[in-house]
């Protein structure tokens, strides 16, 4: 929705989301307009399309660059460095014995009946390991004092052999840091200061060897990569005049400072659709919907999360280049272990530009390899041969040829019957939209185990929940994938296309800090506790008011992280701040925990506290949210496109809509609602009205 940025008071907030194909950005003001653009992505340097979008919003809505206030970033860069094998030179620096814990892991594969699964290859090589000898007690004693020698061996070597990052992590260095702290000093010294260097006290003072280990080689591995392009992108949002507050969009849902996310890349993996997530709890919240299921669908990749009592699901158990994601919490082995704060999104490779086709015994299947934004679907006309699931849609009828992206974008309709005849239709021996529609049905089918890896998979009922849709193609099907799932309403938020980017600007800044805490919860002294978490806090205040931000904005939340004793692993708790501490009602409160995510508890076993953390962050403006007046609504006569909604409904001669259509008016499907950035499907059977937030509600009657 434009708006005239003459008439509003000068000053803009900039959302910039990359996605495989588009990079959407977003600029809202202070009443409530929001200014959408989206461009192609540009993989051979990210930054560009980032730069070119918001120089052509600006130029378009007569903004200056210096009425930018702030400019938030999500990328896929830190996965895709992961996922191709491109990060740094990496080396390791470690306690003797504890070479090879990279190699070793963790007993789990992904697929557990393939024998022939091969774990991928450590980040860092076996010879650019290296041991020095020093050795802490689990209580931060000083058991080997640091031979420095051994230590300026290291570094030699992984100096001669060309390393540009280098990752410390000790034993117990998590209960004191003075032998990382003196490492990095040698290290910094050896190299001149041309090295990135991460020690795992700053990344992660926790237990487990293998999670912190490889935590801080892949922030290492990522340091480098992700500093270039930062820097890259603030340059070139400096030429536009646009790029004196950046932030960075992190995995858990927060923002932190460009210096912060230099230092902390490995807290940008999967930083895009978190932010779409957090955009969907917000309307959740605005709406009173206490539960909802996001459904995120771009042109690579469909992602799913849930969101209960207005508060995103999070897991502190992720894997990077596993591919596919399908749940962290069900599948693990695959990747390599980050044991940071992530909203937990389960991902799929099914989008727009999913490629169509068929196994070796002749079944067909959509995905997970992607045309992607170069050369993209067949229809794009850009040198695509291989139809994708985008090819299927405008087959069908669901979206139009001459409207993409506002029209930005004109589709070939006959490039796309041509190559669906040849490539699906023929080999089938079906017409041309019964094999397209077979192939949305096939991505439908993946797409619904996405949601159940979220929902039924983890003992909760979808019917129960609202699912909201959003992301270019999302709109498009989440009213089918609900039906399969018998969920009875579908909430299309308005700019459903480019949410995630609209996410970045409503999301706290936040920092999150962690600390080991190990005991039992009935030995541990309150007072003892509590001076730990406010030492926690202190350090997460003053990083934030480094920043710029005042103390008396900030908000501190505590966590507990708590397990049985003899359990592997745990579950946090939210812990009461500003009253004295009661163990018992920290027990009690992760007995309930327990019995939500596992049907179970027991009040009798001892609890342990393994960690404690604290969140502290700044409330961003709800910027872009404002009610509709009633007698706004569409005018002119609707035109109508024929729509194939399957061998059973068939062909429908369909209304084609806006969004102000339907405001405060129930409508029967089957319609098309056509906007800028995203077309929204509502299936024949439903119904469909817009209320005063602009949501298109879709109720399916299930």
């Amino acid at each position: 929705m434009a708006i005239d940025a003459r008439s509003t008071a000068r000053s803009f907030r900039v959302g910039i989301d990359i996605g495989g194909t588009f990079t959407d950005v977003v600029a809202t003001c202070g009443d409530g307009g929001v200014l959408v653009r989206k461009v192609a992505s540009t993989p051979d340097d990210f930054s560009l399309g980032s730069s070119e979008g918001l120089a052509e919003l600006l130029r378009e809505n007569a903004i200056l660059p210096e009425e930018v206030d702030v400019v938030v970033h999500a990328t896929t860069m830190a996965t895709n460095a992961v996922l191709e094998g491109k990060g740094a030179l990496t080396g390791l620096i470690t306690t003797a014995g504890f070479r090879d814990i990279l190699e070793f892991r963790r007993v789990r594969v992904p697929e557990l009946y393939n024998l022939d699964y091969v774990k991928p290859e450590p980040l860092v090589p076996r010879q650019l390991r290296l041991e020095v000898l020093e050795r802490l007690g689990p209580g931060g004693e000083v058991r080997v004092p640091l031979d420095e020698a051994s230590v300026e061996r290291a570094a030699m070597r992984l100096k001669r052999a060309g390393v540009k990052a280098v990752a410390v992590c000790l034993l117990h260095s998590y209960a004191n840091p003075v032998h990382e702290k003196r490492i990095r000093e040698i290290v910094e010294t050896v190299f001149a200061d041309d090295v990135f260097v991460t020690c795992s006290h700053e990344i992660l003072p926790e237990i487990r060897e293998y999670e912190r280990t490889s935590t801080t080689v892949v922030n290492a591995y990522l340091g480098p990569v992700m500093r270039q392009y930062l820097q890259r992108l603030e340059q070139r949002l400096g030429a536009l005049g646009a790029g004196r507050s950046l932030h960075v969009m992190t995995s858990g849902g927060g923002q932190m400072s460009l210096r912060s996310a230099m230092n902390k890349s490995a807290y940008l993996v999967e930083s895009g659709p978190a932010a779409g997530v957090i955009a969907a709890a917000r309307t959740a919240r605005r709406l009173d919907l206490p539960n909802i299921i996001t459904f995120d669908m771009g042109g690579t990749t469909a992602k799913t999360a849930i969101v209960e009592n207005a508060e995103p699901a999070k897991t502190s158990e992720f894997e990077v280049g596993a591919g596919i994601n399908l749940s962290s919490k069900l599948v693990k082995g695959a990747g390599y272990a980050i044991k940071l704060p992530f909203i937990d999104v389960s991902e799929i490779g099914a989008g727009g530009g999913s490629k169509i086709w068929f196994d070796k015994g002749g079944v067909l299947k959509v995905g997970p390899d992607s045309a992607g934004a170069a050369p993209g679907p067949v229809c794009y006309g850009k040198g695509g041969t291989v139809a994708t699931l985008t090819d299927a849609f405008l087959a069908l009828g669901y979206i139009n040829p001459r409207f993409l992206v506002g029209g930005a974008l004109g589709l070939q309709a006959e490039k796309s019957f041509a190559a669906l005849q040849s490539q699906i239709a023929d080999r089938l021996e079906k017409p041309v939209r019964d094999a397209a529609h077979g192939a949305v049905t096939v991505a439908i089918a993946n797409m619904v185990r996405a949601v159940k890896s979220v929902s039924t998979y983890r003992g909760r009922d979808p019917r129960d929940y609202t699912l909201i849709g959003f992301g270019g193609n999302g709109p498009i099907v989440a009213a089918m994938i609900a039906r399969e799932l018998s969920m009875s309403r579908v909430l299309i938020p308005p700019n459903s296309g480019v949410l995630s980017a609209y996410g970045l600007l409503v999301a706290d800044h936040e920092h999150e800090l962690v600390r080991s805490f190990p005991g039992r919860t009935a030995e541990i002294d309150p007072l003892e506790l509590d001076a730990g978490y406010r030492a926690l806090a202190r350090q997460a205040v003053e990083t934030l008011t480094a920043e710029g931000f005042a103390e008396a904005e900030i908000e501190v939340r505590r966590f507990a992280d708590l397990r049985y004793v003899g359990q592997a692993y745990e579950l946090s708790v939210p812990v009461a701040a500003g009253r004295p501490l009661v163990m018992a009602e920290i027990d009690e409160a992760y007995h309930q925990e327990h019995l939500r995510s596992y049907s179970h508890m027991s009040r009798a076993e001892p609890v342990g506290l393994v960690s404690i953390r604290v969140i502290a962050s700044v409330r961003s403006p709800d910027q872009g949210a404002r009610t509709l007046p009633g007698g706004e609504a569409g005018s002119g006569a609707p035109v109508t496109r024929e729509v194939y909604f399957g061998p059973g409904p068939g062909l429908w001669t369909t209304p084609v809509l806006r969004r102000a259509d339907l405001l405060g008016v129930a409508s029967a499907g089957p319609l098309i609602i056509e906007e800028y950035d995203s077309t929204c499907v509502i299936p024949p059977g439903a119904t469909a009205t817009v209320d005063r937030w602009n949501n298109i509600v879709i109720e399916l009657g299930n």
